[in-house]
């Protein structure tokens, strides 16, 4: 043991916390969640026309009524390449 406190000791031990971004893990078993485009909520459904992902009824309407430049836009937030119909 060491008069100073023991730094080696020390340094050991924190090298051995896990932290946020230390920690390894396998992948996820679970499917991947999807996420309305629009509002940010869980989406169960996905527009044929478009390909945006919408939570309900509602929010279906309002992906109706969008141009295809905005539907591109939605779809370039989320990261996919954009091939609207």
């Amino acid at each position: 043991m060491d008069v100073d406190g023991a730094p080696a000791l020390v340094q050991a031990e924190v090298e051995d916390v896990p932290t946020y971004t230390s920690i390894e893990a396998p992948p996820s078993l679970l499917p991947p969640r999807h996420y309305c485009d629009i509002t940010g909520l869980e989406a169960p459904y996905t527009d044929p026309r478009t390909g945006l992902r919408y939570h309900d009824k509602s929010v279906y309407e309002l992906i109706k009524s969008l141009s295809a430049g905005v539907a591109k836009d939605y779809l370039a937030a989320r990261g996919v390449n954009p091939i609207v119909r």
